[in-house]
């Protein structure tokens, strides 16, 4: 196996096994909240509900102009590549932003804290380790474009920062109904 191969095979292995990490906490949460009648449902449509499918726009967004990168990279496009690298950036920063404004209200307003309740413990564990996944991917989406603005990385590497993206894209598309859809007030 030559090395670029290895780096998408290792990149592969590693988002399987976090996938597993993120199902299982999804399994968890979901039983949790069908084994108890009185699971919270905190989430009203104004504001959780707006800001987290606005989160869900920018995150897909992201994920487009991620796709994008990989094929100005795979045109040998260096400066379209980075254009787009940035702008996949800029929407990951931008769902941090409107999450952790979210939280803000969660925990100033409605008083939802991870030590208040099971939820609460279950919804900012779960949600999170999301928005660390999304942290780690930009200093990752960091690294790749200032490389590929050095005249370093390959296709491939782009590829595989592409790879990670996806997944944390991925996972927040079973976040967010099972999470925040499934809480709404009635």
């Amino acid at each position: 196996m030559n090395p670029a191969g290895a780096k998408t095979l290792g990149m592969w292995l590693f988002v399987l096994s976090d996938l597993l990490t993120f199902a299982t906490l999804l399994v968890i949460y979901t039983a949790l909240r069908l084994a108890n009648p009185d699971w919270p449902k905190p989430f009203a449509l104004s504001p959780s509900i707006v800001y987290a499918t606005i989160m869900t726009i920018v995150l897909l967004a992201s994920s487009l102009t991620m796709v994008w990168a990989v094929d100005a990279m795979g045109k040998n496009d260096r400066k379209r590549a980075v254009q787009w690298l940035l702008a996949t950036i800029l929407g990951g920063a931008s769902f941090i932003a409107l999450h952790l404004t979210e939280w803000r209200h969660l925990i100033q307003i409605d008083k939802i804290t991870p030590a208040s309740s099971l939820f609460g413990s279950v919804f900012f564990g779960v949600t999170g380790l999301h928005m660390a996944h999304v942290a780690a991917g930009l200093i990752y989406l960091t690294v790749l474009a200032t490389g590929v603005a050095r005249g370093k990385f390959s296709a491939e590497d782009i590829e595989t920062g592409g790879l990670y993206w996806h997944f944390v894209d991925l996972v927040w598309m079973f976040v967010f109904p099972l999470v925040y859809l499934m809480a709404v007030k009635p």
